[in-house]
């Protein structure tokens, strides 16, 4: 037995080259028992739209600088917006649970319910199987305080719709049970979080993402800005057992909602913003995020920041200014300036001037001007002027997602997600900034990544398809000019001119038809696949638009795609076809496609039935339209 546990057990260790491959949604813990970072899991989606999923587990060591990379059998699986934490009990342990794992092609999609437990001291995997455990779930957050793992929230996704959730979980690491705290109705909860930081005292919660569900429209991104405190003390033997948690092993917690204090140097509202603890201050480091103004179907303009805040925890709470300092000038000596030719493929960080970043005073007067270095996504001219003494020329480039933690007094950052025109790019680069001093960032690896290639214009294949449908009548009046939307809105623009002639005509009256379907043994494999690409971000517009959706009736699936389908009869029949002949046409091949995908449909609609949701929810999510109608990223949660 105990020889089949050691070869089951077995680690094998590896010195690697840098940082590990390109990826996002991994975590990256600080060792609690050295100086060291650990680095789990994640995701990378390809440009040939392939989703690889990661397991292997890094360490970092700063002192070396150096990475080496640990092997296990027994290993969790691969996954992505899973949720770790160190505790330094017998040795150091990082436990981690839940997540989410996609195939390679993305057909099938997972949240993962599992708990597991790395040793640091030996680098070895166990599982924890516990009867009852939080359900399964991506995005969630976690904290250590005392002997306890908090979580908190995360979302699940049955492939419909996407479920946030603000349940808190606490489990014991001395008995190994996990325990829901349950409040009354009336008591004041957060609804999501992005940070999620232990102190003596509770846990501190700020900001979130969630989406907005409302009949017949589509779904809506919502960034959240509100901050919580979880106060959590144990009880007391006087203490009557009624005022206590469920157990009386466990400690007493209650939501706080703390107001938004009246300072400069709050963060602008923003999603995807990365907040991290620096114990040595009690202080809270936030980096970066995106700012969507998603107010349009079709296009969604969206801000990249990659400015630095900080969140005194203590007390009510409060923002600081997080800015570089620039080193004092010697003996009155002139700046040194060169004339730098600066890549196009790279996005500049900003300059901030010092009108930007006020003084200490202006701190304690409590100033109304709004800090920020935000940069947007916009090409840099070919040549500009950089001053080579000002340490906001070192700050890495705008991104959200990106992974942050702290070691002693030392700021990591590690890659993120940044976008450009319709393009989403994983980053590999990796800073250090010493928050102390806050003189400068370090880059410990620079990105090889190219930005600009293909980010701003729509593909080849999209330019000569365009141009053989605009090719003569009235069309062709508008072949050439230049656009700047996203590919949805193209695609939209062009539907809109190849149904021109027919939009005067009235809608056809569309009578329900009744399909029966065949007998299928590969019925349920088919609609598992469904629900993995249903929400894919990487579709094309087309595709999103031609495939019909779970609880829509062929009424409402003509309704959404009719203009398709005008294309479609349009570039399929012959030019003597016009009027209310294009549109029958069209609609035989809307029905058509709907029948085909009709013993899927309800397949999908049985299985989201089981997982819980109802007739109403079903309709009432088909009724909002596809999940991604903006092309929005999926990692906007």
């Amino acid at each position: 037995m105990r020889r089949d546990w050691e070869d089951s057990h077995k680690v094998t260790e590896e010195l690697v080259e840098g940082p590990p491959s390109r990826r996002a949604n991994a975590t990256v813990t600080p060792c609690p028992v050295g100086n060291y970072l650990w680095c789990i899991g994640g995701e990378f989606f390809s440009e040939d739209g392939k989703a690889h999923f990661y397991n292997d587990i890094f360490r970092y060591n700063p002192d070396k600088d150096e990475w080496r990379k640990y092997v296990s059998k027994t290993c969790p699986g691969p996954r992505s917006a899973h949720a770790a934490v160190a505790s330094p009990a017998a040795g150091g342990k990082i436990f981690l649970f839940g997540g989410e794992f996609s195939s390679l092609n993305q057909t099938t999609f997972h949240h993962y319910r599992d708990f597991w437990c790395f040793d640091i001291t030996t680098h070895s995997w166990d599982r924890i199987e516990t009867k009852i455990l939080p359900t399964a779930r991506s995005g969630h957050r976690m904290a250590m305080w005392k002997h306890y793992i908090v979580l908190f929230g995360g979302f699940f996704d049955p492939g419909l719709r996407t479920n946030y959730l603000n349940d808190l979980w606490v489990f014991d690491t001395q008995e190994y049970k996990w325990t829901q705290i349950e409040f009354k109705k009336h008591e004041r909860a957060p609804s999501s979080g992005f940070s999620f930081l232990p102190t003596p005292e509770g846990i501190l919660l700020h900001g979130g993402y969630c989406k907005e569900y409302h009949k017949g429209q589509r779904p809506i991104g919502v960034m959240l800005e509100d901050t919580w405190f979880l106060r959590m003390t144990m009880p007391t033997a006087e203490e009557d057992s009624s005022k206590r948690s469920l157990s009386s092993n466990l400690p007493i917690v209650k939501w706080e909602h703390r107001k938004r204090p009246s300072t400069a140097f709050a963060p602008s509202l923003r999603s995807g913003c990365t907040m991290v603890l620096w114990a040595n201050k009690n202080t809270g480091i936030l980096f970066g995020g995106v700012t969507d103004e998603d107010n349009h179907e079709e296009t969604l303009d969206s801000v990249f920041h990659n400015d630095l805040y900080g969140y005194h925890i203590l007390g009510n709470g409060r923002w600081v200014s997080m800015a570089l300092k620039k080193p004092k000038q010697k003996g009155g000596a002139k700046k040194k300036k060169a004339r730098a030719t600066i890549k196009p493929v790279e996005v500049p960080s900003p300059v901030a001037s010092d009108e930007e970043h006020p003084s200490e005073d202006d701190v304690e007067r409590g100033g109304e001007t709004q800090i920020s270095q935000t940069a947007r996504s916009r090409a840099p001219n070919n040549e500009d002027e950089i001053d080579l003494d000002d340490p906001n020329s070192t700050i890495p480039i705008p991104r959200y997602n990106a992974m942050l933690a702290v070691l002693r007094n030392t700021l990591y950052i590690y890659g993120g997600i940044f976008e450009r025109g319709t393009r989403e790019y994983t980053l590999d680069d990796f800073y250090s900034l010493q928050l102390d001093k806050l003189d400068k960032y370090v880059c410990l690896k620079p990105s090889e990544i190219d930005i600009t290639a293909g980010g701003d214009s729509s593909s080849e294949d999209d330019s000569e398809d365009d141009d053989d449908q605009s090719g003569d009548g009235e069309d062709s009046e508008d072949s050439g000019h230049d656009r700047d939307e996203t590919p949805a809105a193209e695609v939209s623009l062009t539907i809109k001119k190849l149904v021109s002639l027919a939009e005067e005509i009235e809608d056809i009256n569309i009578e329900e038809d009744e399909v029966q379907p065949d007998e299928d043994p590969d019925l349920r494999a088919k609609a598992t696949a469904f629900m993995g690409v249903s929400k894919d971000s990487g579709r094309s517009p087309e595709d999103i638009i031609s495939t019909p959706l779970p609880g829509e009736t062929l009424a409402m699936f003509y309704a959404r795609s009719k203009d398709y389908w005008a294309q479609k009869a349009y570039t399929s029949s012959s030019d003597q076809n016009r009027g209310k002949v294009l549109r029958r046409i069209g609609f035989g091949l809307a029905k058509d496609k709907y029948n085909e995908y009709k013993p899927i449909l309800k397949e999908v609609e049985k299985i989201l039935g089981e997982a819980g949701l109802d007739e109403e929810e079903i309709r009432r999510s088909a009724a909002a339209g596809p999940a991604n109608p903006s092309g929005q990223s999926r990692n906007r949660r």
